[in-house]
């Protein structure tokens, strides 16, 4: 493999896509762009090889640790790679997204349904039942008092929402509510009542399926 170095300066990434737009770089091209150089031991061209092999491999679970288990590839490189990453998620899936049913939301939390950990997300509608956005809110193991109302209502209400949709997975493949979810559940519909959001659903979901709360009319 030819460094970069190596390369007639004409036909190097930037410049080849200053020249010809950036769909005329190949999946490595644009990968070298976003990395910008090399280290010591491992030039730009074997870290963008070592991350597009990650990609192929197991795009869902790219994470920082593990791109920073690549030679060269620090955690503002790593760091680069995944906020580009989920830029392109989150503006794939602003447009006109209308949520009307818990099969609508799959689609947008696939990559929790097999997680090792409980991932607790927080989904805002408008009042036309339209896509505002997606977060993350918490990571771990989930229960009543660890997801407060604060960090879940606080950019929901910066959306202006109009209503709001919990999702969050469950590593045993059990998508029955436990009692810490139901009680987490009734304590934000309490908050959410005070600052006028609606809840719309809590769904829980697995590799076997998933549960919608307002389905099984427990909220």
């Amino acid at each position: 493999m030819k460094k970069l170095k190596d390369i007639p300066k004409i036909d190097r990434p930037r410049e080849k896509m200053e020249k010809k737009s950036e769909k005329a770089l190949s999946d490595f091209e644009l990968m070298q762009v976003l990395i910008g150089s090399g280290v010591s031991g491992a030039d730009v061209g074997q870290i963008s090889k070592e991350i597009l092999k990650k990609f192929k491999d197991d795009f869902e679970n790219i994470s920082l640790e593990s791109l920073q288990s690549i030679k060269g590839m620090s955690l503002a490189k790593s760091a680069k790679i995944i906020s580009a990453i989920e830029l392109a998620k989150r503006f794939l899936t602003k447009e006109e997204h209308i949520i009307k049913t818990a099969e609508d939301v799959l689609p947008l939390v696939s990559e929790i349904r097999d997680k090792k950990q409980e991932y607790f997300i927080c989904i805002t509608l408008d009042g036309a039942s339209r896509l505002i956005n997606r977060r993350t809110i918490t990571i771990g193991t989930l229960n009543a008092n660890l997801v407060h109302p604060r960090e879940v209502f606080a950019d929901a209400l910066v959306d202006r929402a109009a209503g709001v949709i919990f999702v969050h997975n469950h590593p045993s493949g059990n998508t029955e509510p436990s009692q810490d979810d139901i009680e987490m559940t009734n304590r934000l519909a309490e908050s959410a009542k005070i600052l006028g959001l609606e809840i719309i659903d809590h769904i829980i979901v697995a590799k076997t399926g998933f549960l919608s709360f307002k389905e099984k009319k427990l909220i």
